[in-house]
């Protein structure tokens, strides 16, 4: 009888090192297959060195001490940072996050996790993006690539463009008495007696209507290359600023001598003066006015601009559905938005600057 137990024993073993074996070469088949099917994923790992972004992602954690050493060690920051990616390319929640990590080898395969590594929770990922609301590092994590990309040659500085678009968030079902009292910038009182309540409010968020469509958000203002398109410099405001009015805030002494190309929305007097104090050469498209319709000739410039100006357009559409409707957001308030918006144009010029050619891997190697 002992020796029977004893065999069952050995035979279950062996039984379970055939099987873990057999689990690990199915993983790497699967990876082989992915690569096959051209995993777009695997082509940001390949080019894209984004240890590069350890320096401002350590800074953001500098003076921050644990409390304990016991329990489980904080996750390396650059995988987080490459999480926050990760969710802004499919658009994804927090909690979506999590779940997709577990289930998508190809997740995994990005982040260099295997299936035997710990995955963070959603927690652990809304307190990472938290980070970044302090000192506007999202705004550093962007600035630092587009050096990057300057350095490499691949910005031309023969011409920007600049346009503006919608980021959505829940819309919110409040009395008219309360929207009065946010338009004034007030936060109605019953929400103040209710703290669960006003934490699920956003009260900055503002509503506007565009071609007899509502909107309600934010909107992200971006200046872009107009050769390579990639996305030179944006600034965050809510939905009903008018887009011209962030046309100061996106212009810099880098854009000297440089054509600038816009719609008709960025046309004015005060416009004007912004462009000239640039010294950038106004091409804006022209506006009509009642009783003052553009003339032929006039219409010709604006269609010659177009084939310019519409560039930028490709950006959004990029963004809308390359990266799964990127333009609507989870997050309350400006600051929150500002990290989102701020990681989705992030993650556009990356997915850009792959297909512009950018190799970062070759680049450290050669600067060696």
């Amino acid at each position: 009888m002992v020796n029977t137990f004893v065999k069952h024993q050995y035979q279950s073993t062996m039984q379970s090192k055939k099987t873990a074996a057999r689990g690990l070469f199915d993983e790497f088949d699967v990876q082989e297959k992915l690569s096959k099917l051209k995993d777009p994923l695997e082509q940001l790992s390949k080019k894209i060195n984004f240890e590069q972004f350890r320096p401002i992602l350590d800074g953001m954690h500098e003076g921050v001490e644990r409390k304990s050493n016991a329990g489980a060690k904080p996750y390396d920051v650059v995988l987080m940072f490459k999480i926050l990616i990760l969710q802004r390319l499919y658009s994804l929640s927090d909690e979506q996050m999590e779940f997709q990590i577990n289930d998508r080898l190809s997740f995994r395969r990005f982040l260099s996790m295997t299936l035997s590594h710990r995955v963070p929770d959603c927690n652990t990922i809304w307190n990472f993006k938290e980070k970044l609301k302090e000192n506007d590092n999202e705004k550093k994590l962007f600035d630092h690539f587009y050096d990057i990309l300057e350095k490499g040659g691949l910005v031309l500085n023969t011409g920007k463009m600049v346009d503006a678009s919608f980021h959505e968030v829940p819309r919110q079902r409040n009395s008219r008495e309360e929207n009065d009292q946010l338009k004034k910038g007030e936060v109605p009182q019953t929400w103040q007696n209710k703290p669960d309540k006003l934490s699920h409010k956003d009260t900055e968020a503002t509503w506007t209507k565009k071609n007899e469509q509502s909107y309600y958000g934010y909107k992200n203002h971006i200046k872009s290359d107009a050769k390579s398109k990639l996305i030179d410099k944006y600034h965050v405001t809510t939905a009903s600023t008018h887009d011209s009015q962030a046309l100061e805030q996106l212009l810099t002494e880098k854009d000297e001598g440089q054509p600038l190309y816009a719609d008709s929305a960025y046309t004015g007097e005060d416009q004007e003066k912004t462009i000239a104090k640039a010294k950038m050469i106004n091409r804006v498209h022209e506006k009509g006015y009642r009783n003052k319709p553009l003339t032929p000739l006039q219409k010709e410039n604006n269609r010659k601009k177009s084939k310019v100006r519409a560039r930028v357009e490709h950006i959004f559409g990029f963004m809308e559905n390359s990266m799964h409707e990127a333009s609507y957001m989870r997050c309350i308030g400006i600051a929150r938005a500002k990290v989102t918006i701020g990681l989705t144009n992030l993650a556009y010029n990356i997915c850009r600057a792959v297909q512009l050619g950018l190799n970062m891997f070759t680049q450290r190697d050669e600067e060696k």
